[in-house]
């Protein structure tokens, strides 16, 4: 599948022919079952996370390739789309909440709870996870196992280009209402984001726990605890506080994976 993929994305002609489109759907069927993934964990040259971008190039093949067409739900709801909705929730032992929708080819997992909120295309979201109201996770975002998504969180898409990592939200993170992480950002594992917390691949994320402060950018350590914050910088009209996001400390073993995010703040002496 993989060889006719990388075909067609060089010659656009090939489109045409009954065997591309065929290896299309079969690379969106295996997305939407789990088998197959956007981005690996492990598969990277360093042990870290590995982007097949053969996929993301089907999905974008994929549009191309369908017709726009209804989509009736429930009542008078009614859509009109290339991309047919997510269904059999109940075979797939997922609590999905109306409105919740997922387009088909994302990916969600046994136990994942969905309450009205929205999955794009590609995404991955792993068993356990919570993608709470108003969330939204974006086309080929990974999501993993117990996740909890609170209210209003933006999980940013990132398809084009193809080359791109997209965001990653490693097992265990809780992330705070309306927190945002875009732009392939990367969230370590067990991590807690506070809310309003904005992520994006150029974000001054700075660990403010030793006697000097240690910076990174696009990628939060595992264990992280990560609240709001702001830095100076001067602009020709004087100097102002820019956002960024400030590690506060790391997450205690002792700390269950399931607590509010108030309780695990509370260690640190912060309220958000």
């Amino acid at each position: 599948m993989e060889k006719i993929i990388e075909r067609a994305w060089e010659d656009r002609a090939l489109l045409e022919r009954q065997e591309t489109k065929e290896a299309i759907r079969q690379v969106i069927a295996e997305v939407d079952a789990g088998r197959l993934r956007v981005a690996m964990p492990g598969g990277g040259a360093d042990g870290g996370w590995h982007v097949n971008e053969w996929v993301k190039k089907a999905i974008l093949l994929y549009f191309a390739i369908q017709e726009m067409r209804s989509i009736c739900g429930a009542g008078e709801l009614e859509w009109y789309d290339k991309i047919p909705l997510k269904r059999d929730y109940e075979k797939l032992g997922v609590r999905a909440v109306p409105p919740a929708v997922v387009r088909y080819g994302a990916y969600v997992a046994r136990g994942a709870i969905l309450m009205p909120s929205y999955v794009n295309i590609g995404a991955y979201v792993g068993a356990g996870t919570m993608v709470d109201t108003w969330a939204t996770v974006g086309s080929c975002a990974q999501i993993g196992e117990g996740v909890h998504l609170s209210g209003g969180v933006g999980i940013g898409g990132v398809l084009e280009p193809v080359q791109a990592s997209p965001v990653i939200v490693e097992d265990h993170c809780f992330v705070g209402s309306r927190a945002i992480i875009v732009e392939g950002a990367h969230i370590g594992r067990e991590s807690v984001i506070g809310a309003g917390v904005v992520i994006t691949g150029s974000t001054h994320i700075i660990d403010v726990t030793g006697s000097e402060p240690r910076e990174y950018k696009g990628v939060v350590p595992a264990g992280s605890v990560v609240i709001p914050g702001t830095y100076p910088k001067t602009f020709a009209a004087g100097t102002y506080g820019v956002p960024c996001a400030l590690i506060i400390g790391k997450r205690k073993p002792s700390t269950d994976k399931k607590t509010s995010l108030n309780d695990a703040l509370r260690e640190f002496a912060v309220s958000v």
